[in-house]
């Protein structure tokens, strides 16, 4: 028998919060992420709604270039962008909402991200009854946080979560089928003719490289034997070799352990004014611990500083303690000593300015 898995997907979550808070901002392209400083802004964007993404503003494109197209779009006429700051306290505790409302119908769920779950639906044996309760899940999160979601339906997570992309926003796309065979057949037609970016963990790079050999979309890459896919990829070319075909054996887990707890911050202005890093690095600090104290941990063993300096040469330092700590004033005593040394001779003996500053506990403990 199948297994049937879905995968729900928040759409455009961050915007749509907002815009669902700030009444005004009902239809405008928002952006949310870094500050743009009209153009000159350093960073990233988190996340775009739908009509900015229109204008061609997506994650992770740099806030510089959304600012751009923004400012592209207002000469000719269309609505400039709204660019917000964002606030992750908000956002964590709708996705908190979003996830109860999710167990409420099932009770194997995955928190895959902030925005994103899958949960195991292999209890109703039949994709038509998966296709309901995903339906009534939908409408749940509509009438109870005004938000939409995209869900995918597949006989894994590979297809079930490359099938909620398929119909956003507010879709729901059922790729399976109970008898195994056409199962198959339905996975096979689906991915044949999507481009390899589709697949997850197919990058730029990936992609420039299969590209050169004339790969465009998955069929054209379904050519290829898996001693071929290894020479050319290695060990990642037959993991790929496996995912092309629809097939994907992992286990929707109820828990995804937490690793580490990070902050970082890209500054407006490459600086060396060691007074200046040293106050923001504190602010990191302090959201990191705040963020700590919200998570089921009691402790932490190891510190790890980032800084990365004019030209994007990045370095990292860590230091793991004997004894697992739990006091900000600990944290920042070890960040603050890890910092240091790249204001002299020791990390920066050419006196480069610093371009970003990070901070991330690992090795969480509870006890």
């Amino acid at each position: 028998m199948n297994r049937i898995i879905a995968h729900l997907d928040m759409d455009a979550f961050f915007a749509a919060i907002e815009e669902r808070d700030r009444p005004r901002l009902k239809g405008l392209p928002i952006v949310v992420g870094a500050d743009p400083v009209a153009g000159h802004g350093r960073g990233v964007v988190s996340t775009a709604n739908y009509a900015a993404r229109a204008y061609g503003i997506h994650s992770a494109m740099s806030i510089s270039r959304a600012w751009q197209l923004s400012q592209e779009a207002k000469d000719k006429k269309l609505p400039a962008a709204v660019f917000i700051g964002g606030n992750h306290k908000n956002y964590t505790e709708v996705s908190r909402e979003i996830i109860a409302i999710v167990k409420n119908f099932v009770s194997a769920v995955e928190e895959a991200s902030i925005d994103e779950a899958y949960f195991d639906l292999s209890f109703l044996n039949e994709f038509k009854k998966a296709e309901i309760l995903c339906q009534k899940i939908k409408t749940k999160i509509k009438s109870q946080e005004n938000l939409t979601c995209s869900i995918g339906i597949g006989p894994n997570k590979l297809i079930a979560k490359i099938a909620s992309d398929a119909q956003k926003p507010d879709g729901l796309t059922i790729i399976g089928d109970d008898d195994e065979k056409i199962c198959q057949q339905k996975v096979e037609k689906f991915l044949e003719n999507l481009t390899i970016r589709k697949i997850p963990g197919i990058g730029p790079k990936t992609e420039t490289i299969l590209n050169k050999l004339g790969v465009a979309k998955v069929r054209d890459l379904q050519k290829f034997s898996e001693p071929e896919m290894k020479r050319i990829l290695g060990k990642w070319g037959m993991v790929l070799y496996q995912k092309i075909r629809g097939k994907d054996d992992s286990p929707v887990g109820e828990f995804e352990e937490i690793k580490s707890i990070g902050e970082q911050e890209t500054f407006s202005k490459d600086t060396l004014d060691a007074q200046f890093i040293t106050q923001r690095m504190k602010q990191l600090i302090e959201s990191v611990f705040n963020r700590f104290q919200e998570s089921r941990f009691d402790s932490f063993k190891t510190i790890v500083i980032t800084v990365r300096f004019s030209g994007f040469i990045t370095k990292s330092k860590n230091h793991t303690l004997k004894e697992p700590i739990h006091s900000k004033e600990n944290l920042e005593f070890e960040v603050l000593k890890l910092l240091l040394p790249f204001f002299d001779q020791r990390e920066n003996p050419s006196k480069k300015k610093i371009r970003l500053i990070g901070v991330r506990i690992e090795k969480l403990e509870s006890v």
